[in-house]
């Protein structure tokens, strides 16, 4: 039953909608009479017209000295109003807004703690520079309040005070006081001093030394947990996750008083959780008690797939990092994961994803059975990702390889034509992944020839008669009936079906010599596609010159493809990971892709001195890990690193969006630049906009040749890498600086033909460090004939990345308005080592002594005649940080070093000069890193900076 004063309280606020009623002319004058008015009442009515007037977009800033003169009063409903009125106003009044200001630092006193509150906040959301000087007293009196309200509303406004004026917080010293509020006994002063500092040190990673962040202080963090607000809760979390451990008695106290949040109601309270559970684990090594925590992650995780749909999004695209990471902790949860008939298409192919990675041998059966009931489903693309799932399974479960094509030969049997074709496509790969073992099942496929008419199963189907075709009868009149129409068909089956005739022609050469030539023909003499001539031409000197090496290269054994190349890498991983609960785990994208200016994770870590008393230091990690274990390095991909475009023969790519085709100044210019490059690598950019996280002095210039070297840092001599012999006419030489904390390659391009080039554009192929163009290439074409031209490109480290070798080695395609050239060259670990490498002496010790002894490798150098003074400024100049140095037995100098990779990769070094450096002693190097591959290059960069 509702009660009189309910129904007076809605009568009431009902009745406010008459101050947005349209007001007669001449409101401002009586409005302006009203607020000067003797009675309280209607100086209140006034303020509230004034407020609606201002909410729905009417200019009352003429009445602001009349509304700040209402400030002088007890009603706090009137104080709210006025001081609404003076955030909104106080920018455009500056000078009149300091009128306030007396009345703000009387009200930081008032008795009552919520003008206490009220006032502090006003004064941090009036941004303007002269408020700010009157505000630092009054706020410091609020930050000590003995009103627990008063002071986590302070605390937030310390974080609005930082983001007006920096300098001003640092010099009054109210980080430390927010740090010192980290202890408070209230839960919500503690959740507020946490946000506020993580909004700091989002802006402003140098503040952090005025913080200090201990053990003691971890665990009232822990206390306030229990008892705050959900997203106190989720600020606590997240700023747990950035602290790192002393040792793994603290990992499992730490966990063991997490795991409670994992009941919490609020999904983003039970994600920020297991974001912090998931980082802990990597750092326990109890095998026991990481099984009990990965027992208790999986039921949380399971019940949000019980909300709504985009929750059920979110939670999915977070749990495929979880299942990428530790797959054991859903592994028994798999049912979660089938699809219901109502959800919408994104979560269903989410579910589907996790499916795949879940599957193993003892829950196939099940997967499969579910498969196959999805692809009787009515919505086609979903169906297709079912059929394709299906491929999945049999590439990653061997023992179930049968089954996988046992299914898709029924449904193949269903002559639902989208359904065959994505089979076709499926079978294809399988063939890939277990050659000579299920080609029984060729000649069920052939049945199906007639209803193909999709370019991609018509290329698998053209790729399997090219590859058995010394077990198919008639292959050459299924290839002739392919090639009748080849004028007509995609760019992609026409250079699957050209390899697949000289595939049949080099088994079969007698009976279909006619056939070869024909497609040779039509190939390079008929066709206007550049890729499609090329490979023409290819196999016509090949099969024209040495047969046996045709036979050599065509039918060439191919590596087995493998389901493990569409996971995410580990790096990137372990990044995403402590991302959980972000728009970065959604993205699957690191921050700095997406979010303009993302300051890199920090990570507090908390040293013992000699003293046995904390020392927090906040160490810079563009990857969010400190050191990399080997097999964390970037992940070699199948198909190996050697081959510039892949498995040629087999695999093609789509032409790119014009989204992806960078301007080029050239009008004569008929075809897109980036057309051809596009196809190379799979549609990666080449340059039509810079990569997000690109810097903005990285643009591409014309190169500046008093830039190129400075007097410190080293840069080699520029080295051809491409010859005008490979490319037509065209020599590029180039070299690889570092400049402005960027990496540059400053290339010279000749014209050694006799016609003008122009419409230049590169391309990266993933590589170890994820190099990649960060601007579009910018040459002053055309390059007249007999003359260069030199530009500066900047490269960025946010490419895709797959491991090479040599480490460093980067494969290339430039394209001009000529054709496309392929190369390769190594870029000089110097140049990515990056300006954080620089490690705190205190915290040397201690990481040399976390890396274990056989991560050790030792060098003998060459001799030098550098004196050690000029051994340490180059070494310093080149980013190879000198930590410490000390003396030695025998009169010896040790240079303990420290580098960082722009992937996070952390190498430590101890340099042991002779007493004489001209002498018959030689140099040694110590380097200790948890990346063995990189101590081969930094050994070869510390040779180089010596030796020049």
């Amino acid at each position: 039953m509702v009660s009189l004063g309910s129904i007076t309280t809605m009568r009431g606020k009902m009745s406010d909608s008459k101050y947005f009623n349209t007001q007669k002319k001449g409101e401002i004058y009586e409005l302006k009479a009203e607020l000067n008015s003797d009675k309280k009442e209607k100086k209140k009515e006034a303020v509230k017209k004034v407020i609606a007037s201002m909410t729905v977009g009417k200019d009352v800033s003429a009445l602001f000295t009349d509304v700040t003169m209402c400030m002088q009063t007890d009603n706090l409903e009137l104080k709210k109003l006025v001081y609404l009125y003076l955030i909104n106003y106080a920018k455009t009044q500056p000078d009149l807004a300091i009128l306030a200001v007396n009345t703000f630092v009387k009200d930081c006193e008032d008795p009552n703690p919520l003008i206490r509150a009220l006032a502090v906040r006003t004064m941090g959301c009036i941004r303007v520079e002269k408020i700010t000087e009157y505000l630092c007293e009054p706020l410091r009196k609020c930050l000590k309040d003995e009103d627990p309200y008063v002071r986590k509303t302070a605390a937030v406004c310390v974080a609005k005070l930082h983001d007006i004026s920096a300098a001003r917080v640092e010099d009054q010293g109210f980080l430390e006081t927010l740090g010192e509020l980290l202890c408070d006994s209230n839960p919500m002063v503690v959740a507020n001093a946490v946000a506020a500092i993580s909004e700091i040190l989002d802006t402003n990673p140098n503040a952090a030394k005025q913080v200090n962040v201990d053990t003691p202080t971890v665990n009232k963090l822990l206390t306030a947990l229990n008892e705050c607000t959900e997203w106190g809760q989720i600020f606590i979390l997240d700023s747990l996750n950035n602290y790192s451990p002393r040792d793994e008695k603290e990992c499992v106290s730490i966990c063991e008083r997490i795991t409670p949040r994992l009941a919490h109601a609020n999904a983003a309270v039970v994600l920020s959780a297991v974001k912090v559970l998931m980082k802990l684990m990597d750092q326990i090594n109890n095998a026991e008690f990481v099984q009990m925590l990965q027992k208790k992650l999986a039921p949380p995780l399971v019940t949000l797939l019980s909300a709504e749909s985009e929750i059920q999004y979110v939670a999915l695209r977070n749990i495929n990092l979880v299942v990428q990471k530790r797959p054991d902790i859903l592994k028994h949860e798999i049912k979660a994961f089938f699809v219901k008939y109502n959800d919408p298409i994104y979560v269903k192919l989410e579910k589907l994803d996790i499916m795949i990675r879940l599957a193993a041998q003892t829950n196939i059966a099940q997967v499969l059975a579910e498969l196959k009931e999805y692809a009787t489903e009515v919505d086609v693309d979903f169906v297709r990702k079912a059929v394709r799932a299906i491929g999945r399974c049999a590439i990653k479960v061997e023992p179930s390889a049968e089954k996988c094509v046992t299914t898709l030969l029924e449904l193949i049997q269903t002559k639902v034509n989208y359904v065959v074709q994505e089979a076709i496509v499926v079978i294809k790969d399988i063939f890939r992944k277990y050659p000579n073992k299920y080609e029984t099942i060729i000649s069920t496929l052939c049945e199906n020839l007639d209803s193909l008419d999709e370019p991609e199963a018509r290329a698998a189907m053209i790729w399997i008669v090219g590859e058995y075709a010394e077990r198919i009868d008639n292959a050459d009149e299924i290839l002739q009936s392919f090639l009748d129409g080849f004028h007509d068909e995609n760019t992609q089956v026409q250079l699957q079906l050209l390899t697949a005739i000289v595939k049949l022609f080099l088994k079969k050469p007698q009976e279909t010599q006619e056939l070869v030539q024909k497609v040779l023909s039509l190939a390079t003499q008929d066709s206007d596609n550049p890729d499609l001539r090329d490979r023409g031409y290819i196999y016509w000197r090949l099969l024209s010159t040495d047969p046996a090496a045709a036979k050599e290269v065509v039918l060439a054994e191919k590596p087995l493809i493998s389901e493990e190349t569409d996971l995410i890498e580990p790096t990137l991983l372990d990044e995403l990971i402590c991302h959980i609960s972000s728009l970065a785990s959604v993205y699957h994208k690191p921050p700095s892709a997406f979010v303009e200016g993302r300051v890199p994770v920090r990570k507090i870590q908390v040293n013992r001195n000699a003293e046995g008393t904390s020392d927090p230091h906040i160490e810079e990690d563009d990857r969010t890990y400190n050191e990399v274990e080997e097999t964390g390095a970037p992940q070699e991909e199948v198909g190996g690193g050697d081959l510039l475009i892949g498995d040629l023969l087999s695999l093609d790519y789509p032409a790119p969006t014009p989204a992806q085709q960078p301007v080029v100044n050239n009008t004569n210019q008929q075809q897109p630049v980036a057309d051809l490059l596009g196809d190379i690598f799979g549609g990666l950019d080449v340059g039509g906009g810079a990569p997000p996280a690109a810097p903005a002095a990285a643009a591409s210039t014309p190169m500046d040749l008093f830039s190129l070297s400075t007097p410190s840092n080293y840069v080699a001599p520029p080295q051809t890498i491409l010859s005008a012999a490979r490319a037509k006419g065209l020599e590029v030489s180039a070299t690889f600086a570092r400049r402005n904390k960027g990496i540059f390659m400053d290339m010279t391009f000749h014209n050694k033909t006799m016609m003008a080039m122009s419409g230049f554009a590169i391309q990266f192929n993933k590589n170890s460090f994820g190099l990649a163009p960060g601007a579009p290439l910018s040459v002053n074409s055309p390059i007249q004939p007999g003359s260069s031209a030199s530009t500066s490109l900047s490269i960025v480290t946010t490419g895709p990345v797959m491991k090479m070798e040599p480490l460093l080695k980067v494969q290339m395609a430039m394209k001009n308005d000529i054709d496309v050239f392929y190369f390769e060259c190594v870029v000089p670990a110097y140049v990515l080592f990056v300006e954080e490498g620089n490690m705190e002496r205190n915290l040397f010790p201690q990481r040399w002594r976390e890396i274990p002894d056989d991560r050790e490798r030792q060098f003998t150098l060459d001799g030098t005649n550098k004196t050690q003074e000029q051994i340490e400024e180059a070494l310093n100049a080149n980013n190879i940080f000198v930590v410490a140095t000390r003396q030695g037995g025998d009169g010896e100098h040790l240079i303990y070093t420290s580098v960082k990779f722009t992937n996070g990769i952390w190498v430590l070094g101890e340099l042991r000069l002779p007493a004489a450096l001209a002498g018959p002693a030689a140099p040694t190097l110590a380097l200790k890193t948890q990346t063995l591959a990189a101590t081969q290059e930094v050994l070869a960069a510390v040779k180089t900076i010596l030796g020049n």
